[in-house]
């Protein structure tokens, strides 16, 4: 079942997301189709995901790669506000982490055929 959220902004206006109600789960007092209201704002609840993937940017540029790319989808909830993505059970982060040869760019790099 869709549900619909809305979440307010800190400069007073508001955003509505489309957000997924649990499988099977009728809530008695909220009818299907009905608006309801997010309990945190839209920046607060990105702002924790945000501080989420700082940190764990940090782990990983701790490694000392030349480049550090990181994936994750974020879900919107009216109680929660934002968190990562699932698949399955588990929470999502995927992580590319690249170390140039010394002296090489990195369009050097991509360019560069393997030997072999």
């Amino acid at each position: 079942m869709q549900e619909f959220v809305r979440f307010p902004l800190a400069d007073g206006g508001s955003v509505v997301v489309e957000v997924e109600g649990e499988p099977g789960l009728e809530q008695a007092s909220v009818p299907s189709g009905v608006l309801r209201k997010a309990t945190t704002t839209f920046e607060h609840a990105l702002g924790e995901v945000r501080a989420a993937a700082s940190a764990a940017l940090a782990q990983f540029r701790d490694l000392g790669p030349d480049e550090v790319e990181l994936k994750f989808g974020v879900k919107l909830d009216a109680q929660a506000g934002a968190v990562i993505a699932r698949t399955g059970l588990q929470g999502q982060f995927e992580v590319k982490l690249k170390w140039l040869r010394d002296g090489a760019s990195p369009a050097e790099e991509a360019t560069e055929e393997p030997e072999g």
